[in-house]
């Protein structure tokens, strides 16, 4: 199985630092940024509003744990938004992309 990861960013330069390092780690098959989001949330009693860049990425089940924990260590916010939605369906070889080009670190250390 895959994800589509959903993972918010305060800004491009971070977004595109954090795609890179997860696709050259091949935790993430790819990575896909969409700049220009505007957020507005709920945080610590106030809402707010910022601007955000929006990264999707292409996971595999068994990279998962590992993605998380890279974005966690490279991400400014104290709670990054990493969401994972499973892919139920979809054209089969670029399924199996997702799943050659997204590793755990067991994997990739063989």
């Amino acid at each position: 199985m895959s994800y589509l990861v959903y993972v918010t960013v305060p800004d491009t330069d971070e977004a595109e630092a954090i795609a890179r390092m997860l696709v050259e780690a091949r935790l993430a098959a790819g990575v896909n940024l969409l700049p220009g989001m505007r957020s507005v949330y709920r945080w610590r009693g106030a809402v707010r509003e910022a601007g955000e860049c929006l990264l999707t990425a292409h996971v595999s089940r068994a990279a998962f744990g590992d993605f998380c924990a890279v974005v966690r260590q490279n991400h400014s916010h104290e709670v990054p938004c990493i969401v994972a939605l499973p892919i139920g369906e979809g054209h089969a070889p670029f399924l199996s992309w997702i799943a050659e080009n997204s590793l755990p670190s067991k994997e990739r250390e063989a």
